[in-house]
């Protein structure tokens, strides 16, 4: 009783799914760059992290891609229609999930974080019902 159940996802909205991803890709190469160190990317090796740190060893690390990262299912990408989509797909999934958090990259600019929620908030948030 009184427990919420909450999944958290890193998003990017564009025109297209592909779109997304090249647009937001920088961005998540920088977060996990910038977490990867500090072991808060469960998808990096400790060799990996160490070839991170070393610009000549980083090319060849086979270093997580925002395409990995779609794939698996922790950073959605694509149109409004399709961020629903996935996010609808969670809910039936999951349905005693209470709170969905979704988020951007840490390094995201602040104008295109801005503009990426309010057209999260005008074209997403409006295909699911508010908690009672």
């Amino acid at each position: 009783p009184g427990e919420r159940l909450s999944i958290g996802f890193q998003i990017f909205i564009a025109e297209s799914k592909e779109a997304a991803m090249q647009q937001a890709g920088q961005y998540y190469e920088e977060n996990m760059k910038m977490f990867g160190g500090l072991r808060l990317v469960r998808a990096l090796s400790d060799e990996q992290i160490v070839a991170m740190r070393d610009p000549k060893l980083a090319v060849n690390a086979k270093l997580p891609r925002i395409e990995d990262a779609v794939a698996a299912g922790g950073f959605l990408a694509g149109t409004p229609g399709e961020i629903i989509d996935r996010l609808k797909a969670v809910e039936k999934r999951y349905p005693g999930l209470n709170r969905v958090s979704c988020g951007m990259a840490l390094g995201t600019p602040l104008n295109v974080a801005l503009d990426q929620l309010e057209i999260f908030a005008k074209e997403v948030m409006p295909a699911f019902k508010p908690l009672a």
